[in-house]
């Protein structure tokens, strides 16, 4: 008996000591980098309890604006202080002296401390760059005075930028499985996500030191400075945002109410994006509790009557733009008495100007009665439908796309509506199936103001080494596809700008801007409804200055009562800023009109 419990003893002791190798293997050796359900890093967190570190740079590609300046970051110089200094004597007084604070201030700072910080976080104390070289001239262990990168706390553009974030299930999905930090930061949406693989870290740069059980020094006060060991990165994207004009548009639409909706401000010339607004805005701490997070400027939405300016296009070439023939623009697109409007009998040039819905339904069915594609491919050929964001091949990647997440826009969804004259007649005003981005509508503006000509829309110029080299352009590329003939474009061309000067013209409001304006308004019953009342889309989209045409401006706000919420006003006040921008304020002086 006392035999057999001795050998169950042995047994379990035996048995206790193989699941504790067992556990050390599984520590040490098989799980170390995915330990449990919460499939813990064992290694990161080693190294983490045995070593304290502050970031100086997280590695991530940077985004600058067309003049090179910093877009969704800024660089700060810092004192930066650990916390052994509590352990040492140390020269507080000096440091206090050289920054102008106070030494108790410094002290209390680094008594509370736990891990290495920034003198003055969350709102840091900046230092000139004489004082950096006094602080680190006195070669105080512990104490730093260094240049930190912060992102910016409002990002211009924030959701053309677009947001980044942990989720190891995208990285993996998108990289396999290629060598990364752990917790990588990786794009979620905008361009963050398009150019992820050119942003995402190679490495951190940042100050580490290592301490023992209780955060002393373990191998003495030396604190090392790491960095990735390739100099050409983090990488820089040269957008094509005019940082002070986005500013200036954002202030703008904020002014304006502007709660769902937005603006977008197209350099004709080049083709690129200068400034674009989406509201609502995004909320940093929830980006996907509300609608924030979309870009509102790229995502398709009802235009109303901006899509008659496709059905004119197709009208002059099909010569149903006469200007003998007349219209009954006192009736409504259905035929009956129009209880709102009483314009009249209408020619085609003043239909347009007045946006009647009457003439266009019925030039609308006519030219579908014929040809049951024509509206959709005059859409194409201005290019409100198909994409606009540019699209290539860079490096590796084919048919590469700045803009990822850009809705492409339509005009029907099925035969049986192109052939139904009344389904006809109500996309011929920019309802029923018609959907375009605010961007593809700026982009219609500057094809026409262009003579027809119809180009892919950049908002990214270059990629950029950190030494400021370039490693690759985006080069201006025309839209593949046909296009309307500059005759067409000429024709349209007056009839933007009759909508402005024409005395009972939707655009009446743009007379006395310091631009000549030319554009179409468009009011778009979205057939969704709030206490009892149909809400709606207000437009305008137009390009300025009209002789020689610079800018493509859309606004646009959405979901709003009938009765309320016109962006006329601020396309106004737009323009007139754009002009103050470029005459009194502008670093490159006046330019010539």
């Amino acid at each position: 008996m006392r035999k057999k419990r001795i050998v169950a003893w042995i047994s379990i002791c035996l048995a206790g000591l193989g699941l504790l190798v067992f556990r050390l293997a599984q520590l040490q050796l098989i799980d170390t980098e995915s330990f449990s359900k919460h499939k813990i890093n064992l290694i990161e967190a080693s190294v983490k309890q045995r070593s304290q570190e502050m970031v100086v740079d997280n590695g991530r590609g940077n985004f600058l604006d067309r003049k090179g300046e910093p877009l969704s970051f800024e660089n700060a110089s810092v004192l930066v202080l650990f916390p052994f200094l509590k352990k040492m004597e140390w020269e507080a007084d000096k440091v206090a002296g050289a920054i102008g604070v106070s030494e108790y201030a410094l002290k209390s700072a680094v008594e509370s401390s736990k891990k290495p910080f920034a003198f003055g976080d969350p709102d840091p104390l900046i230092l000139t760059r004489s004082q950096m070289e006094v602080i680190n001239g006195m070669e105080i262990p512990g104490v730093f005075a260094v240049e930190r990168k912060y992102p910016m706390e409002k990002v211009p553009a924030a959701q053309l930028v677009g947001i980044i974030g942990e989720n190891e299930t995208v990285l993996k999905s998108r990289y396999g499985e290629k060598d990364f930090l752990p917790r990588t930061l990786i794009g979620l949406s905008g361009l963050e996500k398009s150019f992820d693989e050119f942003l995402v870290a190679e490495g951190k740069s940042k100050l580490v030191y290592h301490v023992d059980g209780e955060g002393a020094p373990l191998f003495g006060i030396n604190v090392k400075y790491i960095e990735p060991a390739n100099p050409f990165y983090p990488i820089n994207l040269q957008t094509s945002i005019d940082k002070d004009l986005q500013m200036l548009l954002e202030d703008l639409v904020d002014q304006h109410q502007i709660k769902k909706g937005g603006a977008v401000l197209l350099d004709i010339d080049t083709n690129s994006i200068l400034a674009m607004v989406s509201r609502p805005v995004i909320n940093p701490s929830k980006p996907y509790t509300d609608a924030g997070i979309e870009n509102m400027m790229i995502k398709q939405h009802i235009p109303g009557s901006v899509f008659k300016t496709v059905v004119a296009a197709a009208a002059i070439d099909k010569g149903l733009d006469d200007p003998a023939r007349k219209f009954d623009c006192s009736k409504t697109i259905n035929g009956e008495k129009d209880m709102k409007y009483h314009y009249g009998m209408l020619n085609f040039p003043d239909s347009f100007a007045v946006s009647c819905n009457r003439t266009f339904g019925e030039v609308a069915r006519e030219l579908q009665k014929d040809d049951p594609h024509i509206l959709e491919r005059y859409a194409e050929m201005l290019s409100m439908t198909g994409g606009t964001g540019w699209t290539g091949n860079i490096f590796h990647l084919e048919n590469f796309r700045q803009l990822q997440d850009e809705e492409k826009g339509r005009v029907f969804l099925s035969d049986e509506a192109r052939k139904d004259r009344n389904f006809s007649s109500l996309s011929g005003i920019g309802q029923h199936e018609v959907r375009v981005s605010p961007l593809a509508v700026a982009n219609m503006m500057a094809t026409i103001a262009r003579g027809g000509e119809k180009d892919m829309v950049r908002a990214v110029l270059s990629i950029q080494y950190q030494n400021g080299t370039k490693m690759t352009e985006f080069p201006k590329k025309k839209l593949s596809g046909n296009q309307i003939s500059p005759i067409t474009a000429m024709k349209l061309q007056k009839l933007l700008r009759e909508v402005v000067v024409n005395e009972q013209g939707t655009g009446r409001w743009f007379r006395g801007l310091p631009y000549e304006v030319a554009g179409k308004s468009g009011t778009a019953e979205t057939g969704v409804y709030e206490n009892k009342k149909q809400l709606h889309n207000k437009w305008f989209a137009g390009y300025f200055p009209f002789e020689k045409p610079k800018y493509a401006l859309v606004t646009v706000n959405l979901g709003v009562f009938e009765d309320e919420g016109g962006v006329n006003p601020l396309f106004a006040d737009i323009v007139k800023e754009v002009y103050t921008f470029n005459h009194v304020t502008s670093a490159e002086g006046p330019e010539n009109d």
